[in-house]
């Protein structure tokens, strides 16, 4: 295949695997969103806790998300490590996420409804190219060359074969 058929080969599928990513992340910061001012609004606690408690949500949806829609043909062959590096970028995306409301909040003093809304969105966006980043390269790995012809030969023995019709005429040897 030839070079510009290669790069836009490459383009097309950073192309889709961002378009899902950005679906399942849309979903997910309705979820983190709203269930942050649902806490804020029923509860007393303070607005980084209540924060937190929504990215803890949207973490879990966020993983359904990405293990079976977006990174659904990446390797599975370790999926407790797959979650293990999850959890972990997931956290570091937690702290830079309400490392900035709080910073809005508590070093600025703008923690008013409006003002928390915005600055959990911003940490939402800041903490989404550091969690696209790590997942794609760390936690849903994509299966090497090698790997995927392995997966995909090992899937076709185990389906049955059927003749061919030019297997089918070959002449059988016969037993004794």
């Amino acid at each position: 295949m030839s070079e510009p058929g290669t790069l836009r080969m490459r383009f097309d599928r950073l192309f889709r695997e961002v378009a899902k990513f950005g679906a399942v992340g849309a979903v997910g910061v309705l979820v983190d969103l709203g269930v942050f001012n649902l806490v804020r609004h029923f509860t007393d606690l303070p607005v980084v806790r209540a924060s937190i408690i929504a990215t803890l949500v949207a973490i879990a949806f966020n993983y359904v998300g990405f293990r079976y829609f977006t990174y659904r043909d990446r390797d599975k062959s370790s999926r407790t490590k797959e979650m293990s590096l999850f959890l972990l970028f997931s956290m570091i995306g937690l702290v830079i996420q309400n490392g900035l409301l709080y910073a809005a909040t508590y070093g600025f003093g703008w923690d008013g409804p409006l003002a928390s809304n915005f600055f959990k969105f911003f940490g939402i966006g800041v903490a989404t190219l550091f969690r696209f980043w790590s997942y794609r390269t760390w936690v849903f790995r994509a299966l090497p060359a090698k790997e995927a012809v392995q997966t995909a030969e090992s899937f076709l023995e185990q389906t049955p074969r059927q003749a061919t019709p030019r297997q089918a005429t070959r002449r059988q040897p016969d037993r004794v």
